[in-house]
């Protein structure tokens, strides 16, 4: 029975209304994300400076678009500092913000709202495109089961780029799909628009292009014989004007211009330099693309940056602690943080592809059961190639680098759902249930979806104990913090954030005492209190941070013994809260040794040989508390001393993993070797 055009666009408008308002409710009650303040203050360098260098670990489009309101504001900018282009940024962003938003996040909140048009643009395609493959009906539950998916939501007003790349992934397939099935000049170049879009959003857009050609072959594999050469010259052109078309859009966001910084700049480090550590195919190939300006010279950086960065990240995955990348980690992932809806009604979508329920032909049948069965292929294969790239990269921090896979599920479970019900009152009856228990699945996490996982793995407030990071905590719960400072006046409280000394907790009025976290040790911060051996009181722990997954070695995390107690409060299944009389002797030594190396670079020698010898004193076995005190005495000059420091540091790296170790002792070593 088909469904009045009337009511189909009234359903299209509220599922959008409902999906708008919840985004906004979501956003309004976070604070700052892990890397939003750079990602907004590098595309407000990009408009008013012409500066790509300071975050070209992500294309433009995404940071243009969310700065696009602030523009007509003078706003101040902090002097650059000429240092490690990620630190320019961070530190840069986080000035920036402070100077001229402040707690309010007025400027944030609009920034945010430009992004929230990537969602809701997803969200409208996801309708016509699955409508145009299996009918009003599948588009209706495909729109449903999109507008309350709890990891699309949670990123969906965030000033990031995991979002935009789902929504131009997307774009990229059906552009072409209706390229291979109307063949024209218009739909060539729209395809080509798409996907020279998804490469400005996403370095993991650079996908489209085995995507595309995979696409084309199958299309040649299954045509009839005699026409199989003619299509595969027109295909492999089609691919090859699409590629041209996208890397013209590529560099249109990048002004034309092949230098990152504008004249008087350069990245710091060089693009050389930074891709010296690169593996020498992977180091040739990116020398090779500077040298005849193949592409932007921040487009390369980026590149480097991820093949860097992949290989020095850890996994915290099921409670385990990992040095390194798990190829099961995003599938495991998937399981624990969709609904039991969306899995239920894509394994129903499973049972009707494979009884043939679905209508859908890849050879055979009607233009009608061919189009679908086209469709199906193209969502799988890009599903299946952008998963697999994720799967052996290494990058395990999040959900939300999978977000295309999500975006083809949600599809493939709206044609699913829709193919069954067409069968029977009962399979009807049965896809209700499964989409109605999405959305309440869905809701229960609500308004803070970032910690969703589903019923089967205890809810949201069980995430932290199987994963970490933009899955669970990432710096969103500020505001919640001080909430619960206000309802526990006049008690005494430690706070370890993750964001800490990236973004300002004491910028959202927060008064606890500050512990150190994994930024400081890596960037220094200066709000970092002496923690005492024993705390008596509250401790508020991020659950990244006790899961320490941006922790160097599981040994080096002081919050560690965390992992095995139960907290007695959650704040937004984010941030752990515990109370009594509670030893912290590792994270006294830590917090004294960061002061320590703080005071050295102030010139604070002596003031930092007693920060050194206090953190030796608390936590003896603490690798950092051994090594700033090795550092403190060798800028004493009192070498002797600096070797036995150094000397106990080495023996305490022995203990942690066998890659870690090496490359601690290394480190350790070369300070050695300067004495």
């Amino acid at each position: 029975m088909s469904i009045p055009k009337l009511w189909v666009t009234v359903a299209v408008f509220g599922l959008l209304i409902l999906q708008a308002a919840q985004i906004i409710v979501v956003v309004h009650r976070e604070s700052l994300t892990f890397d939003e303040e750079d990602h907004m203050y590098a595309g407000y360098r990009m408009w008013t400076a012409g500066d790509y260098g300071l975050n070209p670990e992500h294309p433009p489009l995404v940071k243009l678009l969310a700065t696009l309101p602030v523009l007509g504001q003078k706003l101040w900018t902090p002097p650059l500092m000429g240092i490690f282009f990620k630190g320019e940024a961070y530190v840069d962003g986080q000035l920036w913000l402070q100077h001229n938003d402040g707690a309010s996040q007025r400027l944030v909140f609009r920034m945010r709202l430009a992004t929230i048009a990537l969602a809701l643009a997803l969200s409208l395609l996801i309708f016509f495109a699955t409508r145009a493959w299996f009918g009003v009906t599948a588009a209706l539950i495909a729109l449903t089961f999109a507008v309350f998916e709890p990891n699309l939501l949670a990123h969906s007003g965030l000033v990031t780029t995991d979002l935009g790349c789902a929504l131009f992934f997307l774009a990229a397939i059906y552009t072409f799909y209706r390229y291979v099935k109307h063949p024209n000049w218009t739909t060539l170049v729209i395809a080509g628009l798409a996907a020279g879009l998804l490469l400005a959003t996403k370095h993991s857009g650079i996908l489209v292009g085995p995507v595309l050609p995979l696409l084309a072959a199958w299309e040649v594999a299954v045509a009839p014989k005699g026409t199989r050469k003619q299509l595969a010259l027109r295909l492999g052109g089609a691919c090859a004007l699409i590629a041209g078309l996208s890397l013209a859009v590529l560099w249109s966001f990048y002004g034309f211009r092949y230098a990152a910084r504008p004249a008087g700049l350069q990245l710091i480090p060089t693009l050389a330099q930074y891709s010296a550590g690169l593996k020498p195919f992977d180091q040739g190939l990116i020398g090779w693309a500077a040298r005849l300006h193949l592409l932007p010279e921040s487009y390369l950086m980026g590149l480097v940056d991820i093949r860097s960065m992949a290989k020095d990240f850890n996994t915290f995955l099921l409670g385990n602690w990992y040095p390194h990348g798990v190829l099961w980690y995003f599938p495991a992932v998937m399981l624990i943080k969709s609904t039991l809806g969306l899995l239920m009604a894509l394994a129903v979508t499973f049972f009707a592809l494979v009884t043939g329920k679905m209508n859908l032909s890849i050879r055979g049948g009607d233009t009608i059961q061919r189009d679908r069965g086209r469709a199906v292929v193209f969502l799988l294969v890009g599903a299946a190639v952008f998963l697999a790239v994720a799967m052996v990269n290494g990058l395990n921090i999040g959900v939300r680098h999978i977000l295309p896979v999500y975006v083809v599920a949600v599809i493939l479970a709206g044609a699913g759902l829709a193919a069954l019900a067409s069968k029977s009152r009962g399979w009807a009856w049965i896809c209700a249930v499964l989409l109605a228990a999405h959305i309440a699945s869905s809701l229960s996490a609500f308004p803070n979806p970032i910690a969703y996982a589903n019923e089967a793995w205890g809810g949201p407030q069980d995430t932290h104990l199987y994963l970490s990071d933009s899955n669970v905590d990432w710096g969103q719960e500020l505001y919640q913090v001080k909430a619960w400072e206000e309802r526990h006046p006049g008690e005494e409280c430690w706070f370890s954030s993750f964001v800490g000394g990236v973004v300002s907790s004491e910028m959202y009025g927060v008064k606890c005492h500050v512990l150190p976290n994994s930024m400081a040790v890596i960037f220094g911060s200066p709000t970092i209190d002496a923690v005492p051996p024993v705390i008596h009181g509250s401790v508020l722990l991020s659950a990244s941070e006790v899961a320490g997954g941006t922790w160097p070695s599981k040994d080096l995390n002081p919050y560690r013994r965390f992992q095995s107690m139960k907290p007695d409060e959650e704040i937004d299944h984010g941030i752990l809260v515990y109370r009594g009389d509670i030893p912290m002797e590792d994270a006294g030594g830590v917090s004294r040794a960061v002061q320590a190396w703080g005071k050295l670079q102030k010139k604070q020698a002596q003031e930092a040989l007693a920060l050194a010898e206090e953190a030796v004193a608390i936590a003896p076995n603490n690798l950092y508390a051994q090594w700033s005190l090795g550092d403190v005495k060798a800028a004493l000059g009192k070498k002797d001393e600096a070797r036995a420091a150094y000397a106990k540091a080495i023996e305490i790296s022995g203990h942690m993993e066998p890659e870690r170790a090496a490359e601690y002792a290394g480190f350790i070593q070369e300070s050695m070797k300067k004495l």
